[in-house]
């Protein structure tokens, strides 16, 4: 059974794919009493996202938050692409960004480690491979609480 957090970004994910593009990350931020949705968004054919795809998304969702309610309160919507250190939370993001650097934080003590930076080797066993000086990491998704791209500069 799913809970509300996962319905909420399954109906946000559909909401943005009706306008063609595909949502990355769905999150509630709270600074004080100020709520802030933030959507980042990329396009289905993976080419850049622009400011009208960031509107377009805004304008759908802001139709269907007003219809279903479903956040208590005031909030403010926030649509953007992911930027540079774009966050990585599916199996098919690991294995898409192959070869890219990337900061990986764990919900647990993972061999001795919480946190763990590398470059990205793709997917083996369903499992994310992550390879840095200290050697070769495979971990499950369920394990990984965040994850990052890390630009180089």
């Amino acid at each position: 059974m799913m809970n509300v957090e996962d319905r909420l970004d399954q109906e946000i994910a559909r909401q943005v794919g009706t306008v063609g593009c595909a949502l990355v990350d769905a999150r509630m931020l709270r600074n004080g009493r100020a709520v802030t949705l933030q959507i980042l968004i990329e396009k289905a054919d993976e080419t850049a996202v622009t400011i009208e795809d960031c509107a377009a998304v805004s304008r759908q969702l802001s139709v269907w938050l007003d219809v279903a309610n479903p956040i208590n309160g005031a909030y403010r919507l926030e649509v953007s692409s992911p930027g540079l250190d774009r966050p990585l939370k599916t199996l098919r993001d690991f294995e898409r960004f192959q070869g890219e650097n990337a900061e990986v934080h764990l919900h647990g003590l993972h061999l001795g480690r919480r946190r763990l930076l590398g470059v990205l080797q793709g997917l083996e066993d369903q499992k994310v491979v992550i390879e840095n000086n200290e050697g070769r990491w495979l971990l499950a998704l369920d394990d990984i609480h965040k994850a990052k791209l890390v630009p180089q500069w």
